[in-house]
């Protein structure tokens, strides 16, 4: 295992909620095909989980809850990142728009946040922002990878902290579970079954997620959001949006 970054930082101040998002991919990921024009892993602008109408930027970007302080291509991988901070709480949301080519490498660096044996920080002006472990609340967004590549066992918790993690995915529960139980992170939200990880999802459970509900209520308001936007069955959701 190649040595990871470890820039630890608390503060207590604030929360801060991390979210990956590998960009749909029709050549370069197992997914069933989008339309072309939003399935370029290598397109943030227009691509089905980011620039569209219910892509994690466009939709973070239209709630009233937040204030977008900065947009900047991070890598050569990591084609965009937002800093987001909400407008009456002490809480920041940091997304990033990972090349769907990358897909392995954003699982990766994701189960490593979770268990704390990746992290780091940025600056907005004079403020510091931790990021990966140093997040409270780590998510992950797009296709579930791992029913097309396997991950070395090498995902553990790194400094005995608990994180909270959200993994939209198609049954994510199934196969993120092996690899999450030893970063002792605790699911929020993951599924059991194929399903759409759009924005509006992640939204509305970390609206719960932030005036510091339950559980039971964070899923109640994802399901509602599901519910929404797929034009599915309050059961079909519920069935489907799971806790741990």
């Amino acid at each position: 295992m190649a040595k990871l970054k470890s820039i630890a930082y608390t503060d207590t101040a604030f929360k801060v909620i991390h979210v990956f998002v590998a960009l749909c991919d029709n050549k370069y990921q197992g997914i069933v095909p989008v339309p072309p024009a939003i399935g370029n892993g290598q397109d943030p602008e227009n691509n089905l989980y980011w620039g569209c109408d219910n892509g994690v930027r466009t939709y973070f970007k239209k709630s009233k809850d937040r204030q977008l302080l900065k947009k900047q291509k991070r890598s050569s991988i990591v084609l965009e990142r937002l800093i987001f901070r909400h407008r009456t709480q002490n809480v920041y949301l940091v997304a990033d728009a990972w090349d769907g080519q990358a897909i392995e490498k954003t699982t990766e660096d994701f189960l490593f946040s979770c268990g704390g044996q990746l992290k780091d920080t940025i600056h907005y002006n004079k403020q510091i922002i931790g990021i990966n472990g140093n997040a409270q609340l780590l998510a992950y967004i797009g296709h579930d990878g791992l029913m097309d590549f396997r991950l070395p066992d090498e995902f553990k918790n790194a400094d005995g902290k608990t994180r909270d993690c959200i993994i939209l995915a198609c049954v994510s529960k199934k196969y993120f579970n092996r690899f999450i139980t030893p970063t002792k992170a605790n699911p929020l939200l993951w599924t059991t079954g194929l399903m759409c990880p759009e924005a509006y999802t992640l939204h509305d459970a970390v609206k719960g997620y932030i005036n510091n509900e339950s559980q039971t209520s964070i899923r109640k308001r994802a399901v509602a959001a599901y519910v929404k936007y797929q034009k599915c069955s309050a059961q079909a959701a519920a069935n489907l949006l799971v806790g741990k």
